[in-house]
């Protein structure tokens, strides 16, 4: 029999208690704790939690430990998602013409490596400008998309949300701006990859630019999305120095493999319930 286990995510105003509280409600329904961290935010006045816990002997239902903890989470104000920790995500992948970072969560999802089940691919260029890339275990659609069509497309990728139940959106190096109305319905379930020379180094060929402006590190960020253009709540991180020996294409490849890593980890701290928004900043708990 398969134990039953979960991941409680929860943040409330901080208070004497709330862990003993906790951890005493899940030691009384027979679980034990396999992962606790937390965080005070002396500037905010806000607690913040991820309790990962199983089930010693025997199973026990969401539904049970749902009704076991509501009355501490009330008594203490707090805002808390309980989840069954064997459920995979369904996610929807958006990408234009770049497909390292596409490729690279497929195939980590196809090895076993990122928790989630992808439900489709969305691009707004046609199956053909992918041909290295294998979409047999996966829905491909196609929706281009203009400056008059913009409207009618996002209601069209709406309603492949909806209608798939997509838990994550995550913008692959997705090449066209959400509208405010898009990003407010999926905030703080639509994950970002720009490089991070922004605000500096805008519009086309970034890499290029920082080559004429002979930059001495490059990175990238990965975000929730907001109505802010690449200014939400960042999830990650990472930079790589380089010299004067980088020419423009090495710039871009070096620019390549950071996207990469730097999507993957925002990917899987959220798919593993390690992010908590805290306002415009986020807190992030390490695996």
């Amino acid at each position: 029999m398969t134990t039953a286990s979960f991941v409680l995510t929860t943040f409330c105003q901080s208070r004497p208690g709330i862990v003993a509280a906790l951890s005493t409600a899940i030691f009384e329904m027979g679980c034990n704790i396999d992962d606790l961290q937390q965080f005070d935010d002396h500037e905010t006045d806000q607690f913040f939690a991820r309790i990962a816990f199983a089930a010693v002997d025997g199973d026990i239902t969401k539904e049970a430990v749902l009704a076991r903890l509501q009355p501490d989470m009330e008594r203490f104000g707090m805002t808390w998602k309980l989840r069954d920790a064997d459920a995979r995500r369904r996610v929807l992948l958006l990408a234009s013409k770049f497909d390292h970072c596409l490729a690279d969560l497929l195939y980590r999802w196809r090895i076993g490596e990122l928790p989630m089940e992808v439900v489709g691919v969305v691009s707004n260029h046609p199956r053909t400008t992918y041909p290295n890339l294998s979409f047999r275990d996966t829905e491909f659609r196609h929706l281009p998309v203009t400056r008059d069509t913009k409207a009618e497309q996002e209601a069209q990728l709406l309603k492949i949300i909806e209608d798939e139940k997509i838990d994550l959106v995550v913008l692959a190096r997705y090449m066209q701006i959400l509208s405010d109305d898009l990003s407010r319905k999926l905030l703080g379930r639509c994950i970002n990859i720009h490089h991070s020379f922004l605000p500096g180094f805008k519009g086309a060929k970034p890499y290029h630019q920082a080559y004429v402006r002979g930059v001495k590190l490059i990175g990238a960020t990965a975000h929730y999305v907001t109505s802010d253009l690449d200014e939400g709540p960042i999830i990650e991180q990472d930079i790589e120095r380089i010299s004067h020996r980088d020419r423009p294409e090495e710039l871009v490849r070096k620019g390549r493999d950071i996207e990469r890593r730097v999507l993957a980890r925002a990917v899987r701290s959220h798919l593993e319930d390690r992010v908590l928004l805290n306002g415009m900043r986020t807190i992030v708990f390490p695996d």
